[in-house]
């Protein structure tokens, strides 16, 4: 258990009343307010788990609904002890169940699509218990505004029908009292109205007697009575009657759908239980993206790496991000340096996104950032000065520590803002080595803050203990708020007094006043900044170097990728066009194998000399290499080879480069590294590879630049409609499209009929039809091109 003072002084409680502003429903609110810092790494990691993936969930389908839940809690209580609830208390058990329903519903169709792995929130849909029975008799009685509808009950459908031809009857005798011949005369006005729940008409007070029957108002001057005259007491009467009657069922309806409630009240505890849990996620998810929170790697070993860390409460256009790393080799860390620097919040962020994390909300800083789970967080920061105890700032502050000091073991986080102030410099400065060693010393992780220059050197002589500083920008006299682990704060007061205007004389006396190791310490530091400073900028540097190297490594993997792609398809192709050629040359061989047999079967022994050497040279030409041999003699007849010429060396399959010519039928061809001396005749010109790639690709991206896959015909004349139509499937078919869009509308069907008629006619329109449901339905024809 985190102590409540750490929770307090790192301001964990703003935090969670800004995560209850992103819940949807009370549930997620009053689970927002119990929400405590686990010290249970396998329930942080779990907790960060489910935020992460309401994130993914938010992120692909950009809401989540939640609407529609109410604390049904109280409801089920008193369900449970035999009250009944009201319409609009069962109005919003209703309410809940359906939204518990609608919500199973969404992550069920997550889970059919498969767009991002859901398990925790399946594991909450399957936690969820169905209540459709429920939520259909409720709503089957009471209607959304909390009315009980005449379809609850065969009786009370009976009761309203007798009750509203009773009211019927009482307003016609009412207002043919009205529309009398001397009503004008003796009512105040013309009309019928209603007090007690009965029907009155109003009377001007001399005229009460014409009237008779009960009077049961009076107008504030007492000049009109609104009386029930007595021909219709009988009848209102009656109505009383009936509505007492309906009330009375009313009662029953409710009673009998409480009994309902009551019988799954356990379950509804569970359901209202499951939503706020649901609601909590995504809070904190909705929290991570409005604050540019990621989720953390969690480990037991104290180790702590913030990338560009913020904090939580600081706007984002304000804060200046830090990297904070410390936890294994180094287990302390000493911020040293002038107040207004920014050394506190340093001190908070630390503290404040380790409380974040092991509450699994997403912590302020980049991706790859690593947390520890604490049992144990302590916090000792700002001026705690308690009046009412008369402690000073000094005592106030040591009455922390110790209490910190008698609780704290090796698992847990010591954080101490300004360690030793309010008292001596000298014995202070002593007192915070002293602290520092104790707590580090037992194992903790510690990291304060002090402007005692004494612990300047404290983590250059003490193993596992690092010295860090703000820095600060002496030409704009401010600090710029980022934090430099390794090295320690050093004085700028003589720097800040000579910009300021100060004397260069009155500087050079003071100078003269600090000692020789304090000068020494602080020309340490500065030789240690130069130092820092170069090394950020060799790192930004090398950097960028090994981005361009990643580059260059993505792009040529790539257009090894491409390259293999198409070797493998030019060897199918090669390989297809071979097996056709053969296939040609087996037909035509058989084929002159046959004929030979046809002749010896009709002519005996006695075939011609001529028609033999026919056949054989019919075979020699179905040979595949004569085929190919004659086709490239054929080719290099057509255009003659000249060197530089690309060709293909026809008995190796490959591709070679012309050198120069040998003799008349011989040429030096330059394959790979190897130049060999081969016949012309073994030689067949090919294009440029560059020239086609670069052809081709030019004419598909003439086709296709500004081709779509849909044309919009809405607002279009018929004639001009059907004029794009045809321009269209032109274009269309150039880019090889097989499948296209023709969206024509609803409206009055001519456009439509028209395109499908054009379309039917088209010798390049395999089909069409209507669209699909998330098509576009009948408002848009689907056609296949051949």
């Amino acid at each position: 258990m985190i102590a409540e003072r750490a929770l307090r002084t790192l301001e964990f409680y703003k935090i969670r009343d800004e995560v209850a502003r992103y819940c949807t429903s009370s549930l997620g609110k009053a689970h927002v307010d119990n929400l405590l810092p686990s010290t249970d790494i396998n329930q942080v990691n779990r907790l960060l788990e489910q935020m992460d993936e309401g994130a993914q969930v938010l992120r692909v389908k950009n809401n989540v609904p939640m609407g529609g839940i109410f604390d049904i809690r109280l409801q089920a209580r008193r369900a449970q002890i035999g009250g009944s609830l009201s319409p609009m208390e069962l109005m919003e058990v209703s309410s809940t169940v359906r939204a518990s329903r609608i919500l199973r519903q969404f992550f069920e169709t997550i889970q059919e699509e498969d767009v991002v792995q859901i398990p925790h929130f399946l594991e909450k849909k399957e936690s969820m218990p169905i209540l459709t029975v429920l939520e259909h008799a409720i709503n089957v009685c009471i209607d959304d505004n909390g009315g009980v509808l005449d379809s609850a009950s065969t009786e009370l459908r009976s009761i309203r029908q007798q009750l509203r031809t009773q009211e019927s009857r009482v307003r016609e005798r009412l207002e043919s009292l009205v529309r009398g011949k001397n009503a004008s005369k003796m009512l105040s006005d013309s009309i019928v109205t209603i007090r007690n729940d009965r029907f009155v008409i109003p009377v001007k007070q001399e005229y009460r007697s014409h009237y008779g029957g009960i009077v049961h108002d009076q107008s504030s001057s007492g000049q009109t009575l609104f009386i029930e005259p007595d021909s219709v007491v009988q009848a209102n009467n009656e109505v009383r009657r009936l509505k007492m009657k309906e009330k009375e069922e009313i009662d029953r309806i409710l009673l009998m759908l409480s009994a309902q409630v009551q019988e799954v009240a356990h379950e509804l505890f569970v359901l209202v239980d499951v939503l706020g849990e649901i609601d909590l996620i995504l809070a904190k998810a909705k929290y991570g993206s409005a604050h540019k929170g990621t989720k953390p790697t969690m480990n037991t070993e104290g180790y702590i790496n913030l990338k560009k860390a913020r904090h939580p409460m600081i706007p984002r256009d304000e804060v200046v991000p830090n990297d904070i790393e410390f936890g294994r080799e180094i287990t302390a860390i000493v911020i040293t340096g002038p107040n207004t620097g920014g050394k506190t919040v340093t001190l908070k962020t630390v503290g404040l996104a380790t409380l974040m994390a092991q509450s699994g909300l997403p912590v302020p800083a980049l991706d790859g950032s690593e947390l520890a789970v604490f049992d144990q967080i302590f916090a000792d920061i700002g001026d705690e000065q308690s009046i009412e105890q008369s402690l000073s700032t000094f005592s106030s502050h040591m009455v922390n520590i110790v209490d910190i000091l008698t609780k704290f073991d090796e698992n847990s986080l010591v954080i101490f803002d300004e360690l030793g102030a309010g008292t001596d410099p000298q014995e202070g400065a002593a007192l915070a080595i002293s602290l520092l060693d104790e707590v580090h010393g037992r194992g903790a992780r510690v990291i304060a803050t002090t402007h005692y220059p004494e612990l300047k050197a404290y983590g250059f002589n003490r193993p596992g203990v690092a010295n860090a500083s703000v820095e600060f920008d002496v030409e704009t006299l401010s600090p710029t708020y980022r934090l430099l682990i390794g090295v320690p704060g050093r004085s700028n007061a003589f720097e800040i007094s000579k910009r300021l205007g100060l004397p260069e004389h009155i500087i050079s006396h003071a100078k003269s006043f600090t000692g020789t190791d304090s000068k020494a310490v602080d020309s340490m530091i500065a030789s240690l900044e130069k130092s820092r400073r170069e090394a950020e900028r060799d790192a930004e540097r090398t950097q960028e170097v090994l981005s361009e190297s990643e580059q260059l490594k993505k792009e040529l993997a790539q257009q090894l990728e491409e390259y293999e792609k198409q070797k493998e398809q030019r060897e199918e192709k090669a390989k297809e066009k071979a097996r056709k050629i053969v296939d040609e040359a087996r037909a035509e061989a058989e084929s002159v194998i046959s004929e030979l047999r046809k002749m010896q079967l009709n002519q005996g022994s006695s075939v011609k000399e001529h028609e033999l050497i026919y056949a054989k040279k019919r075979l020699e030409d179905a040979m595949p290499q004569n085929r190919i041999l004659k086709k490239a003699a054929k080719d290099n007849a057509a255009k003659p080879l000249q060197p530089n010429d690309e060709v293909k060396v026809i008995s190796f399959g490959q591709k070679g480069t012309l050198v120069e010519k040998v003799s008349k039928n011989e040429w030096i061809v330059q394959i790979g590294i190897l130049k060999m001396k081969l016949p012309e005749s073994d030689l067949s010109f090919t294009k440029p590879e560059k020239q086609k790639e670069t052809r081709t690709m030019a004419t598909l991206k003439d086709r296709d630049s500004h081709v779509k896959m849909e044309l919009d015909l809405r607002g279009e004349r018929y004639e001009d409609a059907l004029a794009r139509v045809e321009k269209y499937l032109d274009d269309a078919l150039l880019s090889n499209y097989h499948q296209v869009s023709i969206i024509h509308g609803k409206g009055t069907g001519a456009l439509r009929q028209g395109v499908q008629q054009y379309l039917k006619k088209h010798p390049r329109v395999k089909s069409y039809r209507f669209g699909e449901a998330g098509e576009g339905g009948s408002g848009v024809t689907v056609a296949e091109l051949k």
